[in-house]
């Protein structure tokens, strides 16, 4: 059996390399030497075989595309069924982090009276004047 995994920097023979992590193709006419370091894999492949691997990849994908839907169904049900108190729940089992959201100027924060304090920027003071 011939082996199809190889490292960057490896003498190997002509063919078609892939590179999983990176999507990258490296195609050689003839023996040559495989780009990148050793922590740098490629694995040799046949055309025929990426060109079978595509409609397998489509099938799995088909495949589990219902229970996604499933998955989508239940969630609206228990946020129905649960209302306002599996949101607030979700609060106390998550971080305090929303991915949409971007503190760029710092995060207002509440003072010792509980009030909310406004951070200093660094940047030009206002004057109140235009």
């Amino acid at each position: 059996m011939k082996l199809i995994r190889h490292n960057g920097g490896e003498k190997v023979t002509g063919g078609n390399y892939w590179n999983v992590s990176t999507g990258e193709r490296v195609t050689l006419s003839r023996e040559g030497i495989l780009p990148g370091g050793s922590d740098t894999v490629y694995y040799k492949a046949r055309p025929i075989l990426i060109l079978a691997a595509g409609p397998v990849l489509g099938l799995v994908y088909a495949a589990f595309l219902p229970f996604i839907g499933i998955a989508i169904v239940m969630t609206m049900m228990v946020k129905k069924l649960l209302g306002g108190k599996a949101e607030e729940l979700s609060k106390v089992a998550t971080f305090n982090w929303h991915p949409s959201e971007a503190y760029l100027a710092g995060k207002p924060r509440k003072g010792k009276d509980g009030k909310t304090e406004e951070k200093d920027t660094g940047g030009p003071a206002e004057t109140g004047k235009e």
